[in-house]
C-alpha cells in the first residue's frame, strides 16, 4: 500500500467519517503503520534517509544469524539479535509439503551442514503409517549451496485422497516426521481447507499457525500471500530502512534486497516453531503477494524500492528464486505461480498472481483518469486468457478463485487503487468471463487487507437484492492476517458498523482481529468460519474464538448467517508425532 494511498485514504476518511476518526484508520502495509493492539506494538517512524549499506554475509550452509547486530559506528543504533540464535541440528528448519495432486505431492526440507561441506546427499521416505513399518515411496537426491541447501521432491506414484507420513535422512540425522495428504479424485463429498495470509513477523506471534497444526481434519492450508515481509527490525532509529512491527526482531535485521537477504528471511521464518508445526502437519498451497518482494510490488517497481537500492529486476529475480527454494510449491517451466488444482468432482481451485504476472503500476490517486483506462491490466493479457480457459473448462461443482487483493467494491466513492478497485476494466472483463461461460458457484478467496469480510460480489452498475442474492455473480471471503496489523481497535468496530449499513452486499466485516478461516465444502454449500484471536503480541498461548460463519448454497450468490461452524471430521487421520 503506497504512501500516496495513505494520504488519499486519510482524505477519504475525513470526508466520510470526520477528522476524529480519520487519522490512521485503514490498515497499512508499510512503515508507520498504526498498531491495532492498544499498548502492544510500538508505533514505528516512517522510513527517512537512505537504507543501510550493510551487506549480507555469504551462506555456505551455516545460518548467518545476528551478523548485522550491535552498535553501528555511524548511527549508534542497536538491532536486537534473533530470538533463535544460530540453532543446532541438520534439519533445524523443519519439513513441509505442498501442492497435492491425486498421485503426487511436493516434499520439502532444508539441511544445514557444517561449514565447508559442498554437497549433501538426502534420502526421503513416505509411509501410510506413523511408525514407517512399510515404505510406500523412497528416494535419494543431493543438494548444494546453489539452492541454499534446500531439498524439494515431487514424490509421485501415490494414492489419491490418502494421508502419508514422510521424513528425511542425511549425514546420520533424521528429520522430524511430516504429514501430508494427496488430493482426492472422483466423487468427493466433503473438503476442508484452511485459509491464511499476511504474517508480519515483527507484529507478533503465529498463534494462527499453531492452531492449524492441531487440526487433524484439514485437507490443505491455502496461503494467499505475504508469507514473509521485507522490512527491517524495529530500532531506536531507522538505521536499516523502513521498519514494520516491534514485537519480534527479524533476521537479517536490515531490509532484504539481495538473494542472500531473502534466503535468510525465509530461514528465519522457518525457525518459528508454530509455523514449522503447521507445515509439518498439512500440505500448503501458496501464492505470493507483494511483501515477498517489496511493498506494493508490480513488474516495473514497488513503493518500497528506489533506484538507490539497486536494480529492481535483479531484486525480483532474487525474491523469486528464494521463494521457489523455500516454499513447497510445484515449480513451472516459465516460472509462473498461477495454476489450477482439482479436488475431484467437488472443487476446482484456481490460483492467480495479481502482483507480478502482468499488473500495470498503481495509479497515484483514485481520481486519475488512467484508473478507468480500458486497457489497464491487473492479471496481464496472458494470465487473463488462461483464466478465461480455466473458468470455461472447470468441471467441478465449486470454482474457488484464490488471489491476493479484494475484488469487491468496498469504498465506492474512494477506491483502493491497489485492489481490483484500481483496475475496474480488468474486473469487468472477469465478470464478462463468468457471463460467457455461464459459470455458477464461484467463490473468491482473498488476503492482503488484514481484516475479515464476506461479500456477495456485484458487478459495477448492477442492482443487488439481499433477500435473494439477485444481481451477484459470486461470493468473496476475505481472510484476516495471521499477525499483520488491522484497523485500530478504537475505531475499527464503528467503521465496520458503518460499512454494514451502507453496503447491502456485505454480509460480515471485522476489521481489528487476526486469525484464519476454515472452509467446509460439500456439494450443497460452501461454509466459511472465521477464527480470531484477541491478542497476537504475546507468546502466551491464546484461545481462538469463532467470530462469524457464513455459507453460500449451490446455485446462489446469497450469503446466509450460520450459528456454529460445521463439526470437524470424526474420522480424521492422526497427526504426525
Amino acid at each position: 500500500m503506497t504512501v500516496a494511498m495513505k494520504i488519499e485514504r486519510r482524505r477519504f476518511l475525513r470526508t466520510t467519517l470526520g477528522a476524529s476518526l480519520a487519522a490512521g484508520l485503514l490498515p497499512r502495509c508499510g512503515p508507520g503503520a498504526t498498531p491495532s493492539d492498544a499498548g502492544a506494538d510500538l508505533a514505528q517512524p516512517d522510513a527517512t534517509g537512505a537504507d543501510s549499506e550493510a551487506d549480507a554475509a555469504s551462506d555456505s550452509g551455516v545460518d548467518a544469524i545476528a551478523q548485522d547486530t550491535g552498535a553501528l559506528a555511524d548511527g549508534g543504533c542497536l538491532a536486537r539479535a534473533s530470538e533463535f540464535g544460530p540453532g543446532t541440528g541438520l534439519f533445524r528448519h523443519g519439513v513441509a509439503s505442498g501442492d497435492p495432486l491425486t498421485d503426487a505431492v511436493i516434499l520439502w526440507t532444508r539441511v544445514t551442514p557444517p561449514a565447508g561441506v559442498a554437497s549433501v546427499e538426502v534420502t526421503y521416505e513416505l509411509s501410510t503409517e506413523r511408525t514407517f513399518a512399510t515404505i510406500a515411496r523412497a528416494g535419494t537426491l543431493s543438494t548444494t549451496a546453489s539452492r541454499d541447501f534446500t531439498v524439494k521432491v515431487d514424490a509421485n506414484g501415490l494414492t489419491a485422497g490418502r494421508t502419508y507420513f514422510y521424513r528425511f535422512r542425511a549425514m546420520g540425522e533424521t528429520s522430524p516426521i511430516g504429514r501430508t495428504r494427496t488430493a482426492p479424485e472422483g466423487d468427493v463429498s466433503r473438503l476442508r481447507l484452511a485459509l491464511v495470509s499476511c504474517s508480519s513477523y515483527g507484529h507478533g506471534y503465529f498463534h494462527g499457525y499453531k492452531a492449524l497444526s492441531r487440526r487433524a481434519d484439514l485437507d490443505a492450508v491455502v496461503h494467499l500471500g505475504d508469507y514473509i515481509y521485507e522490512y527491517a527490525t524495529a530500532l531506536d532509529a531507522p538505521c536499516f530502512g523502513g521498519t514494520y512491527g516491534s514485537v519480534r526482531p527479524y533476521d537479517p535485521p536490515h531490509e532484504i534486497k539481495t538473494l542472500e537477504d531473502y534466503r535468510r528471511r525465509y530461514a528465519h521464518y522457518r525457525r518459528d516453531p508454530d509455523l514449522q508445526d503447521a507445515h509439518r502437519q498439512h500440505p500448503f498451497i501458496a501464492i505470493w503477494d507483494d511483501h515477498e518482494f517489496a511493498d506494493n510490488a508490480h513488474p516495473a517497481g514497488a513503493e518500497n524500492h528506489s533506484a538507490s537500492e539497486g536494480d529492481w529486476a535483479a531484486r525480483v529475480q532474487a525474491a523469486m528464486q528464494a521463494y521457489r527454494e523455500w516454499m513447497p510449491i510445484r515449480e513451472q517451466m516459465d516460472g509462473r505461480i498461477y495454476r489450477r488444482m482439482r479436488f475431484g468432482s467437488l472443487v476446482d481451485l484456481v490460483l492467480l498472481d495479481t502482483r507480478m504476472a502482468g499488473r500495470d503500476p498503481q495509479i497515484d490517486r483514485p481520481s486519475s483518469p488512467e484508473r478507468t483506462n480500458a486497457m489497464r491490466q491487473l492479471l496481464g493479457a496472458q494470465q487473463e486468457a488462461w483464466l478465461a480457459t480455466q473458468i470455461a473448462d472447470a468441471g467441478a461443482r465449486w470454482k474457488l478463485l484464490g488471489q491476493q487483493v479484494m475484488m469487491s467494491d468496498a469504498f465506492a466513492v474512494f477506491p483502493n487503487v491497489d485492489q481490483w478497485d484500481g483496475y475496474p476494466a480488468a474486473r469487468q472483463r472477469f465478470f464478462e468471463m463468468l457471463a460467457r461461460s455461464s459459470a455458477r458457484d464461484v467463490v473468491v478467496l482473498t488476503g492482503d487487507i488484514h481484516s475479515s469480510w464476506a461479500w456477495s460480489v456485484v458487478p459495477d452498475g448492477a442492482t443487488f437484492e439481499p433477500t435473494t442474492g439477485a444481481g451477484a455473480v459470486a461470493v468473496e471471503f476475505v481472510v484476516p492476517a495471521v499477525t499483520s496489523p488491522g484497523f485500530p481497535a478504537a475505531v475499527g468496530p464503528s467503521f465496520a458498523a458503518e460499512l454494514r449499513m451502507t453496503k447491502r452486499n456485505l454480509s460480515y466485516v471485522e476489521l481489528v482481529k487476526r486469525g484464519y478461516v476454515v472452509l467446509d465444502i460439500t456439494d450443497a454449500r460452501v461454509e466459511a468460519a472465521w477464527f480470531l484471536f484477541d491478542r497476537i503480541d504475546t507468546p502466551t498461548a491464546q484461545t481462538e474464538r469463532v467470530s462469524a460463519v457464513r455459507s453460500v448454497d449451490r446455485g446462489s450468490s446469497r450469503l446466509r448467517e450460520v450459528t456454529t461452524p460445521a463439526e470437524p471430521r470424526a474420522d480424521a487421520p492422526p497427526l504426525a508425532p
